[in-house]
């Protein structure tokens, strides 16, 4: 059986790879895979997760056991096919190759092949160039705090603004409850 993987990323708009791999592959195969497509070194930390239809974190494949103390499944990447955790078209994973700016590559699996094998992954599509896989920490900040600065706060409502429940709202006494609170010996 073989999985046909599309890979997008939410940093580069017309980035787009699509690998096909044997089911048997282990992730670390596949990781390897996904370096050679994207140029990016392979001896770099990473991790796959298994995600949700929303894209929410659920199992971790990692490169390296990092002695977690949790009841959770440590899955390795040398150790775990990918047939063993994915059995569904429309799967989705997150290949977080820079962790210290948890960013990451999306991945879907696209398709299922029965009938067939592959010896070694194969890329059948490169669209784009892929997100440097190092990326400048000032640059890092400066895109963060554009983020920061788009999103909205409280602050940036008028202070006639009424929301729910805001009736009878008194900021003086607000701040009469925590100075008491804060006035505890």
């Amino acid at each position: 059986m073989v999985f046909n993987f599309r890979i997008v990323s939410d940093e580069v708009d017309n980035f787009r790879r699509e690998i096909q791999i044997d089911a048997r592959a282990t992730f670390l195969v596949f990781k390897n895979a996904i370096c050679e497509a994207t140029k990016m070194d392979k001896n770099d930390m990473s991790s796959f997760f298994i995600c949700d239809d929303d894209w929410e974190k659920e199992k971790e494949i990692t490169s390296e056991d990092m002695g977690s103390d949790s009841d959770t499944d440590i899955y390795l990447m040398e150790d775990t096919t990918l047939e063993e955790l994915i059995d569904d078209e429309g799967q989705k994973l997150l290949f977080v190759f820079d962790y210290f700016t948890d960013r990451a590559l999306f991945i879907e699996l696209k398709q299922i092949i029965t009938g067939r094998t592959l010896q070694d992954p194969l890329c059948t599509l490169a669209i784009g160039n892929a997100p440097a896989q190092h990326i400048d920490m000032q640059e890092f900040d400066a895109k963060m705090d554009a983020k920061v600065a788009n999103t909205a706060t409280l602050n940036d409502f008028d202070d006639d603004t009424e929301f729910y429940g805001s009736e009878g709202y008194d900021p003086e006494e607000l701040a009469d409850d925590y100075e008491e609170i804060t006035d505890i010996p």
